[in-house]
């Protein structure tokens, strides 16, 4: 849960060793057929490398020079490889973390009940402790969800340091919301119930305060989900030369 919003580093030892095999595995002709530029690199490459071992073997030529050449194109292919393998690593990588976010995120759920509310101990205990008195009705009782759990139109309370749940809009209260796992900004921002500023996203943090959440999208349909989507479905856009 600590490292929801942490950003994955490129300087990452394992994801530096991963994409270093993928820049070789890139080199196959299959692969890099699909990217034009770097094929007609690849094929550059090789055919400067048999000029090179031809001139080197019958001593004529300048092989120090052909050589030269060949080494350059060779790591011209191998770094462009190496960065594109590491931008799709960083990707799978972050949305796996989204995924993880998603499926370990708690929710305190507002559902209708038999009659007054028993303050269980734990976390839900505290955060009942901490909601001012008339917030939950009296025949409403408070259990806890697992976020994949919730559904369009239900209400989740949330309280200074979780997470939100769902996508959803805040009915009551005013909080300051820590938006960077999203949207990358540092600074938090105030989200309250009415105007323009009553939108909040799943996978951010409340850091003060409480608000009460109505859900306003289901499962697989949110914004985080669509993040996760995009990541794991994008191809990087080969150049029009």
């Amino acid at each position: 849960m600590a490292d929801r919003g942490r950003t994955i580093s490129i300087w990452d030892p394992a994801l530096l060793r991963r994409a270093a095999g993928d820049a070789v595995r890139k080199l196959d002709p299959r692969i890099q057929f699909k990217n034009p530029v770097m094929f007609i690199v690849e094929v550059g490459s090789l055919v400067t490398t048999i000029i090179f071992v031809q001139e080197l073997a019958a001593g004529a030529g300048s092989p120090l020079f052909t050589g030269q050449v060949a080494g350059w194109l060779w790591f011209t292919v191998l770094f462009a490889n190496f960065a594109e393998a590491l931008a799709e690593g960083r990707g799978k990588a972050q949305a796996d973390t989204l995924r993880r976010a998603r499926t370990e995120t708690m929710a305190n759920r507002l559902a209708n009940g038999g009659g007054a509310i028993v303050a269980p101990a734990g976390a839900l205990g505290e955060a009942l402790a901490r909601v001012p008195a008339g917030v939950i009705p009296k025949r409403v009782r408070l259990e806890q969800v697992a976020a994949t759990a919730l559904r369009k139109n239900d209400l989740v309370l949330v309280h200074a340091g979780e997470f939100i749940p769902a996508d959803g809009e805040i009915v009551e209260g005013v909080a300051s919301v820590d938006e960077s796992a999203i949207t990358g900004e540092s600074a938090p921002v105030i989200r309250e119930s009415g105007g323009d500023r009553s939108a909040v996203t799943a996978g951010t943090r409340v850091i003060s305060d409480w608000i009460k959440v109505r859900v306003t999208s289901d499962p697989g349909h949110t914004f985080l989900d669509r993040m996760i989507a995009l990541v794991e479905g994008a191809e990087r856009q080969k150049t029009p030369n």
